[in-house]
């Protein structure tokens, strides 16, 4: 009997996909990646503060544009290796030159969101990255790639958007990614970066199927073409599915979609 023409359920996924899928994994369990964050410190507007666990005194300038710790060489908190000894500024993560801290094995990242500044710890001892045991995916499904046209928005524009933390914060937006799928058109409103597009969206599958909803990155369209390729098939969990201290904004009005997307990351994978 002639061999059965492989279905698109059948057949294997690219090698391309696969590489993604393992440095996914290897990116989240990393030492100081997603599962190893394990607080955000958020610091009032000119209060100095203790942080549990954490030497030193801390503290938001006024400006609200940087954190200051005060702290001996004694309390083995290191910039580039070098011993805080005094008080030393500290840039937050979206400043154009960050400061990064460790202290006994742990990394102190100072962040800022809409003018609130924090401390993020990370620890590689983390409960959450010792029991991983990876992340699940559906099957590669060729179907659910697609062609979009990008539509930028003549005026770019912030969307106030529910946090994981349950307030609301500003997203920014740029335009939308067009595409069609059975004859219907979809559109999805996006963030422009430095290389493409960022995608927060929901969809059918989510809850009983996949987390409340995922992220997708979107490469920038060719120059003078306008469409991008879309592959769902690289829809990821947002950081917060692996640790409760990230502050993940939900899918802006709009980008739920009605269409079940069944590619991509489901979850993170139950320890047997």
């Amino acid at each position: 009997m002639p061999e059965t023409e492989p279905t698109t359920k059948t057949r294997p996924a690219p090698a391309e996909w696969n590489q993604w899928a393992e440095k996914r994994d290897a990116s989240v369990s990393a030492e100081f990646g997603v599962l190893a964050l394990v607080a955000t410190h958020w610091l009032e507007d000119g209060a100095a503060t203790r942080i549990d666990g954490l030497p030193g005194v801390w503290a938001a300038d006024e400006a609200r544009a940087s954190v200051t710790v005060t702290a001996t060489s004694g309390d083995a908190l290191l910039v580039e290796d070098v011993p805080v000894d005094g008080v030393r500024l500290l840039n937050p993560d979206l400043a154009a030159d960050p400061t990064v801290l460790f202290h006994h094995g742990r990394k102190l990242v100072p962040i800022v969101r809409e003018g609130a500044l924090a401390v993020r710890v990370y620890d590689p001892e983390a409960a959450n990255r010792r029991g991983f045991a990876g992340i699940e995916r559906f099957p590669y499904d060729p179907a659910l790639v697609f062609e979009a046209r990008y539509e930028p928005y003549v005026h770019g524009h912030v969307e106030r958007v529910l946090n994981a933390d349950g307030k609301e914060r500003g997203l920014a937006l740029d335009g939308d990614l067009v595409f069609e799928h059975d004859g219907a058109e979809y559109r999805l409103a996006v963030t422009e970066g430095s290389d493409g597009f960022d995608v927060t969206f929901g969809d059918g599958t989510n809850g009983p199927d996949t987390f409340g909803f995922r992220q997708l990155a979107v490469a920038a369209p060719e120059s003078g073409s306008g469409t991008t390729r879309l592959d769902f098939n690289r829809a990821q969990l947002p950081p917060c599915a692996f640790s409760d201290h990230f502050i993940c904004p939900v899918p802006p009005v709009g980008n739920r979609l009605e269409l079940a997307v069944a590619a991509g990351e489901k979850r993170r994978a139950a320890r047997p």
